[in-house]
């Protein structure tokens, strides 16, 4: 499954029940991973600090005691079968970054991804990868083109901050409000965002949940040739949410691949 450009042996981005908004446990995900042939999985909990949202969609710190507990568990049981990750995608939060670097800081992790979900109302946060309409509200009484220029330029600042191995879905701001369109200010922003990627040595993932969601992967493939062009390493992930979605997609990375490169 693996080709010049990308591992699709891998899947490097998988969530489970501890998030709250996912389903299966931890040994059912290796499971399915075995079943697939795969050979690696990679485990990307959800750490947020800071949030201010009337639901949880993020691990505790209990949580990833636990977490990193089984995984140990699961490492040792599957050996030969498996390679197992454990690791975690950091949302930004431009309030909360020396709270974020403690909370890296509890656990060693095999991979640290970066992702932007929530942003900073002044009075809450705002789920920028929520379909849900007091979010599409909200992103609409704040205005589109800010939301979206001030999402790459955060996003940029915890690249710089963070120690992010890769970078997560970047076009997350876009996956549900009809209106989003990327002006030529933006796609600069995107440029000095990949930039910095390149700079810090991080990796691109290519999410293949958004060919569920949008026929195409996160990120799409104009922002694909970018980082290709600026010799950014692309990893591929499912963001799978339940056992039977890890690896989905990836028969079809290898065609995408050839498009872009």
């Amino acid at each position: 499954m693996g080709n010049l450009l990308i591992d699709t042996n891998i899947d490097g981005h998988v969530h489970t029940k501890l998030c709250h908004h996912a389903r299966g446990e931890m040994e059912e995900y290796v499971l399915a991973a075995i079943d697939l042939g795969l050979r690696k999985l990679v485990f990307l909990e959800h750490l947020e600090v800071g949030i201010n949202y009337f639901e949880s969609t993020w691990l505790t710190e209990d949580d990833f005691d636990f977490y990193h507990e089984e995984g140990k568990r699961l490492q040792e049981k599957y050996q030969g079968s498996l390679e197992i990750g454990l690791g975690v995608e950091v949302g930004c939060n431009p309030n909360s970054l020396e709270e974020i670097q403690r909370r890296l800081a509890l656990h060693a992790w095999d991979r640290i991804g970066i992702s932007y979900h929530f942003m900073d109302t002044g009075s809450g946060h705002l789920n920028l990868v929520s379909s849900k309409q007091i979010n599409i509200d909200t992103l609409d009484k704040f205005g589109v083109e800010k939301v979206v220029s001030r999402y790459y330029k955060e996003l940029l600042d915890a690249v710089e901050k963070l120690p992010g191995q890769v970078l997560c879905h970047i076009d997350a701001v876009m996956r549900h409000h009809p209106n989003v369109i990327l002006t030529p200010g933006h796609n600069a922003l995107i440029d000095d965002l990949l930039d910095a990627a390149a700079r810090n040595k991080m990796s691109l993932e290519v999410n293949t949940s958004g060919y569920r969601i949008k026929n195409e992967p996160y990120p799409s493939r104009v922002i694909l040739r970018k980082a290709v062009k600026k010799n950014i390493p692309l990893v591929a992930g499912s963001d799978a949410h339940r056992p039977e979605d890890v690896g989905r997609d990836f028969d079809r990375l290898a065609s995408l691949i050839e498009e872009i490169g």
